[in-house]
């Protein structure tokens, strides 16, 4: 019966050593091809980006997720041993992985259904929160394995244990112990007594059942058990393990600061900028010989941006907050019309900083921001830069000399006045007053079209190019058009003749306070003292007997200049006091006649209250 039954099992013997061979065939197989997956290269981690206004005071944070990462060092030694002797006892004697866990994991988690083990090492849990999913496979699981080898063998024990204590999930979208303690508490970690780190110490365990914030009663409960286990490791006594047990916790959970959103998404924008400024991205795209290229260049300048946020910084601007929330508010209080928008921007004479940006009303983050977005033809806001500031320039012009304002055409092209009136001679201040369209032109072709834009290099506007080159640009007829800010910027150089980009950036500073971006101060002489005197009185006269009449004398000068596209499509007026210069435009973000609102001087009002301190 022996032999028989040998002879029986022989095939079942067979087939065993076949399934065997297979398996180890298949193990081998997927060692082989997980050891040539790994890849331990850092993953992109965003940190987030605060802002501060010109007092200093915090006004915006742009983040996804909350961190506040921390050099080993300066994590408590209290806070690490908690962690340790919780989540793995033996981190500094293992090569990453620990099978002895396995086995005390599963007597710890019979005899408690509370203080739970797990069998995974501090590797192990750095691996799988940086490089894998938490999908219960036995690829994956072995993969794990195998990168915690491989991170060990990479890495010194300390930098996997920083990585691990800046990387936990603490909920709430907060990760790292320095960023639960900001985000839970308000306070540096440093800061923080025992018992509260304790407390925080208990969250990644279970982030949802352990909220502090929807079950505090659960995460107290988890943090007693976590001092427990520290008396009974010896890192504390058990006295001081009760009396840091019955210290009361008062969470200041933090809020997020987004106020003026406005602002803080030109900063976004200005800070693309800045960096294409200073790390040569401006003067690649520019020289770029092909659309292809030019897309290139943009596409890596974006790239870089989103890394430098993501690195985590800190951006000093020159936000003025009463002013911006006084724009704001008046604003949006005028613009009663349905649909009716506006975009405005306000510069500080002085520093010629941005103090002051109006976007649009009813504007929520992320929205189509009209101070710097909204690129809409000036109209005859566009003759002190282009016409008459040039014409000035050309010769011993003043306001009294001698213009023709009678009816002019060139070739097929015959500008008509408003109401189509024709002049005679006139003087200078009287055309530029009633902004007469028959003057711009002939001022214009005496310039020449090609010096008159000459005048315009300095202030870089975005849209304009050599197609705008034409009679009809006098008038404010571009291709495209400016933008408020790009307008109120280049008005800025009628403060005294010179001129430098007006910027709400006053300096970028990474997360160790090392300024790292910071625009070039460059001043130049774009206007002769008299050019600039005689625009200032011509401007000033506008609002004393001109198409500005309606605007309130505040200070000792104020002047302006008003403009009309065809059709009263777009509103506009740009011009300054002694305090500000600024730029409105009025009108629908689909274009469509305001005429009757130009009659109730919609625009002239909100220019008053950009004016205003």
């Amino acid at each position: 019966m022996g032999i028989i039954f040998i002879f029986c099992m022989l095939p079942v013997l067979f087939g065993i050593q076949q399934a065997i061979a297979t398996e180890w065939h298949e193990s081998r197989q997927l060692k082989s091809r997980v050891e040539q997956s790994i890849d331990l290269s850092e993953p992109f981690v965003n940190i987030p980006v605060s802002m501060t206004d010109r007092n200093g005071r915090l006004f915006a944070e742009q983040y996804i997720e909350w961190r506040n990462p921390l050099p080993l060092e300066d994590i408590p030694d209290f806070v690490q041993s908690v962690f340790l002797l919780s989540e793995d006892k033996e981190f500094f004697d293992h090569v990453g992985y620990d099978v002895g866990a396995i086995f005390r994991a599963f007597a710890v988690n019979t005899a408690s259904d509370d203080m739970q083990q797990g069998a995974s090492t501090i590797t192990q849990q750095v691996v799988r929160m940086r490089f894998l999913t938490t999908e219960k496979t036995y690829e994956r699981k072995f993969k794990e394995l195998l990168y915690a080898i491989a991170m060990e063998k990479q890495l010194s024990k300390e930098r996997i244990l920083e990585i691990y204590m800046n990387e936990m999930y603490f909920g709430n979208q907060v990760y790292g112990i320095g960023g639960a303690a900001t985000y839970y508490f308000s306070r540096p970690l440093h800061d923080l007594t025992q018992a509260e780190m304790a407390f925080l110490a208990a969250i990644p365990n279970n982030p949802s059942k352990y909220d502090p914030i929807r079950h505090y009663d659960s995460t107290k409960k988890r943090q007693e058990l976590l001092l427990t286990v520290l008396a009974k490791n010896e890192a504390i006594t058990e006295t001081e393990a009760e009396l840091l047990a019955q210290e009361p916790i008062r969470m200041n959970v933090k809020e997020k600061k987004d106020t003026y959103a406005m602002y803080s998404s030109y900063v976004l924008k200005e800070l693309e900028q800045l960096i294409s400024h200073t790390e040569g991205f401006a003067a690649k795209i520019a020289s770029a010989n092909s659309s292809e290229q030019r897309q290139l260049q943009m596409e890596a300048l974006k790239r870089r941006t989103a890394e430098v946020v993501a690195g985590g910084i800190h951006i000093e601007t020159a936000l003025d907050p009463k002013k911006q929330r006084h724009d704001e508010t008046s604003l949006s209080s005028l613009l009663t019309v349905k649909n009716l928008q506006a975009g405005a921007a306000v510069i500080d004479n002085e520093t010629r900083e941005i103090v002051s940006v109006y976007g649009g009303k009813g504007y929520r983050k992320a929205d189509f921001n009209r101070s710097y977005q909204a690129i809409r033809q000036p109209g005859s806001a566009m003759k002190p830069l282009l016409v008459y500031a040039p014409y000035l320039e050309s010769g011993p012009f003043k306001e009294s000399t001698p213009v023709d304002s009678s009816n002019v055409c060139i070739g097929n092209y015959c500008p008509k006045n408003i109401n189509g009136y024709s002049y005679g001679t006139t003087t200078l201040m009287e055309a530029f007053r009633h902004s007469y369209n028959t003057t711009a032109v002939r001022v214009f072709r005496q310039v020449g079209i090609e010096e008159a834009f000459s005048h315009l290099e300095p202030f870089h506007f975005s849209q304009i190019t050599s197609d705008d080159h034409v009679y009809p640009a006098a008038l404010g007829g571009l291709n495209r058009g400016v933008t408020p800010l790009e307008l109120a910027s280049a008005f800025t150089s009628f403060i005294d003749g010179s001129y430098s980009t007006p910027h709400a950036i006053r300096q970028v500073k990474d997360r160790n306070g090392k300024t790292v971006y910071k625009w070039e101060s460059i001043r130049e002489e774009v206007w002769t003292p008299s050019t600039t005197a005689i625009i200032r009185n011509l401007m000033e006269d506008v609002v004393l007997n001109g198409t500005g009449r309606g605007i309130t004398y505040r200070t000792s000068y104020t002047g302006a200049k008003t403009g009309t596209t065809d059709q009263y499509k777009d509103l506009w007026v740009a011009g300054m006091n002694d305090n500000y210069t600024t730029a409105v435009w009025v009108g629908y973000d689909k274009p469509a006649s305001i005429q009757r609102l130009s009659e109730t001087k919609i625009h002239l009002r909100l220019f008053n209250e950009l004016l205003k301190d």
